[in-house]
């Protein structure tokens, strides 16, 4: 996994992990990789400083890389997100239809996750519609 800093237009910054870093192109690209602030598609890479270790320095970087109280929340986190998953009806392309109907009262209350577009966000947050983005996270932590 590849972690990179990356920043929105409206200088919102936060972390991104990617596979391989043709990921990011073709994320940015297609339009999946979207500030989770404020949901802007404009979205890029900030400078970071390689990190380079000697062999005998390995052992001390992956030890400082999670600390345990980091991997205890990852834990958590990453089991909070299947529960979401597991308790929420997955509507795909239709979440922006399907929350708007929820959200004024055309249909029962409900969660569901699903996909939606940065212009679709932008407008959903716009009209005050509670919405996040569910985080896709790797599956080691070392």
């Amino acid at each position: 996994m590849i972690r990179y800093s990356l920043c929105c237009d409206k200088a919102h910054e936060f972390e991104g992990w990617f596979s391989e870093s043709a990921d990011f192109d073709r994320q940015k690209a297609s339009g999946y990789l979207t500030c989770p602030v404020c949901g802007s598609a404009d979205v890029s890479k900030v400078l970071m400083a390689p990190a380079v270790s000697t062999a005998r320095q390995k052992e001390d970087t992956q030890a400082l890389a999670v600390s345990v109280v980091q991997k205890q929340a990852f834990v958590k986190l990453k089991e909070a997100i299947r529960e979401i998953r597991a308790s929420s009806e997955d509507v795909g392309e239709k979440f922006p239809e399907e929350a708007r109907k929820i959200h004024y009262g055309e249909a029962e209350s409900r969660g569901i996750i699903g996909q939606a577009s940065p212009v679709e966000v932008k407008s959903l947050i716009e009209e005050g519609i509670e919405i996040a983005p569910l985080p896709v996270l790797p599956d080691d932590v070392n």
